[in-house]
């Protein structure tokens, strides 16, 4: 909403002193990542925006920040929301006192499900969050023609929503190949968003390739694991999104790159984090202690964390303690631990409170799930030699290795080898749009027996099950049916876990305390079945990513991602 005459004369008046700001933030020190000093004085906010610094001001209302630092808002400039199990209402209430006041979401896991009417429901929460939940639009529905998703958007789709005001710009454009194939639905959404914020996802991109990619307008990227990476990236005029998320875990590798030269083009993400993760370790705050622990200078992370990604994705109106700046603010009680004391959200202080008036958007997608039920001997693979392409699973990673394993035999099929760390995977179409399933193998997961099965299965979101016995897979598979959706550990012909995401299948009706509770319950049910994994169905739901290296598997068979095609045997 535009600003009134009448509403930049209160401003005025409050920034001289000449009338009581709203709110006064007295006796504190705040950290300008402008100059990398920690500043005393007063801060004083109108409304909704900062319009006082470096002076003593009285308010209307005060608080007394002694011992207390304040930095902006922490901006998460990469997250899909449906990653972390719960609707973005619930997201909101996770987050925000955590110190995130701003999160960019690109929604195409429920986009590839229900299509425009999951972006519908994601616009219509992020105009009742109380943190500002930006929306960009989904440009990979489905993110390859090697997999069988529930929608399809095109770029006449998509244009439909360009001017939301919740909207910035494109989603993540997994799709390189197509871009270097020039195929004509990729440039077309590329043309059609030309001039506004377009987001990558380039998993090792360089030399050429690269600049081809960047050459669309593309303008930053989630996906840099080494610091190599990262450099030909800077170099090349990218912004480096930092990630730490529940699976890929990028700040380790990343931390040296965060330097005074190098901090403006940076950002932090977590793209998929649980609400296990957020209470064990944090959000945002997270991933700030950890670069700082790891030696990256202290200023230049917090100016990542705020300044340099609200300039990222031109949002000039916050990231600065600043005159003029949106009073999006963390009170710290440690700058270097990031330990969050109290959160300001526009203007207002976070208080369980602040939820309370949010809009209630009906959930959709409730009856996603439309597979038919399945048997033991729905799981053949038929023997056609014994040396196979297996997924290696990397701990950590949404990478996995191209392995080539002897897989035995019995009968005329391929079995798992449990002693060999050899187990079956399997992919289920679940839109109802075909029956196909993907069949092949993985190493990683480490059970001995049964298996795992999860309607999240990045992008397509088919259900995706991997175990040592056929007749434990076809139980967890059946009993997602029955959940409509979530995850499902089965062990010796019994459900040992399991969690129910029903909205899409994707996310829980249920408040993001409820599932954390679940996800503790599941992750030791799946850590005596043997498995070291931290986040076993997270590492599970990126097996069917057909965009990221090197083997992957769809409900179209096995995936080798650098050459994007099938694999024969």
């Amino acid at each position: 909403m535009a600003v009134t005459r009448d509403e930049l004369k209160t401003r005025i008046g409050q920034a001289l002193g000449e009338t009581k700001a709203d709110l006064v933030i007295k006796n504190t020190r705040f950290l300008n990542v402008v100059t990398g000093e920690t500043a005393a004085g007063d801060i004083a906010i109108c409304g909704d925006r900062i319009v006082g610094t470096y002076e003593s001001y009285d308010g209307a209302e005060e608080i007394d920040g002694r011992g207390l630092t304040v930095v902006p808002g922490f901006i998460d400039t990469h997250v899909h929301c449906e990653s972390t199990c719960v609707t973005p209402m619930e997201f909101d209430r996770c987050v925000l006192p955590r110190g995130t006041t701003t999160a960019i979401c690109d929604p195409h896991e429920i986009c590839n499900v229900l299509g425009e009417k999951g972006l519908r429901y994601f616009l219509d929460c992020a105009e009742g969050t109380v943190l500002d939940l930006r929306v960009q639009l989904s440009s990979c529905v489905p993110a390859t023609e090697l997999e069988t998703s529930g929608a399809r958007l095109e770029a006449a789709d998509l244009l439909r929503h360009k001017d939301h005001p919740k909207v910035l710009g494109l989603a993540e454009f997994m799709n390189f190949p197509g871009v270097f194939h020039k195929v004509d639905g990729v440039l077309d959404k590329l043309a059609a968003f030309d001039g506004r914020h377009i987001d990558g996802h380039a998993p090792l991109l360089s030399g050429r390739e690269l600049n081809a990619y960047l050459s669309c307008g593309i303008r930053n990227c989630h996906e840099t694991t080494s610091a190599p990476e990262a450099m030909e990236k800077l170099r090349k005029g990218m912004q480096v999104l930092i990630r730490d998320g529940s699976v890929s875990k990028d700040v380790h590798a990343l931390a040296p790159v965060i330097q005074p030269e190098t901090s403006p083009f940076l950002g932090f993400c977590t793209d998929d984090r649980n609400p296990l993760d957020i209470a064990e370790e944090g959000h945002m705050d997270h991933l700030i202690r950890s670069a700082i622990r790891l030696g990256a200078p202290l200023t230049h992370v917090y100016r990542a964390a705020t300044w340099s990604a609200a300039r990222g994705f031109g949002l000039f109106d916050r990231g600065l303690v600043a005159p003029g700046q949106r009073a999006d603010l963390v009170l710290l009680d440690d700058l270097e631990e990031c330990a969050v004391n109290r959160v300001i959200r526009n203007g207002r202080v976070v208080t369980p409170e602040i939820f309370a008036g949010r809009p209630a958007v009906s959930p959709v997608g409730l009856r996603s799930v439309k597979l038919q039920p399945v048997t033991a001997e729905d799981f053949a693979v038929p023997a056609r030699g014994s040396v196979q392409s297996v997924i290696g699973v990397l701990p950590g990673k949404i990478i996995t290795a191209h392995l080539r394993l002897e897989v035995p035999a019995r009968d005329g099929k391929l079995v798992a080898d449990p002693d060999r760390d050899i187990l079956k995977i399997c992919v289920f179409a679940r839109h109802g749009t075909n029956q196909n399933v993907g069949r092949g193998f993985a190493s990683g997961f480490h059970i001995r027996e049964g298996a795992l099965a999860s309607s999240v299965g990045h992008d397509s979101h088919n259900i995706c099950v991997v175990g040592a016995s056929d007749e434990d897979m076809a139980i967890a598979v059946n009993r997602l049916i029955e959940l409509q959706g979530g995850f499902v550990a089965v062990r010796n012909g019994r459900v040992v876990g399991e969690l129910a995401l029903p909205l899409a299948g994707l996310m829980s009706l249920e408040p993001f305390e409820t599932v954390e509770r679940h996800l503790r319950r599941l992750r030791a049910s799946v850590k005596e079945m043997g498995c070291p994994l931290a986040e076993p169905f997270l590492q599970l739901a990126f097996l069917p990513l057909p965009v990221i290296p090197h083997l992957k598997i769809t409900d179209r068979g096995l995936v080798d991602v650098d050459a994007f095609a099938l694999v024969e045997a």
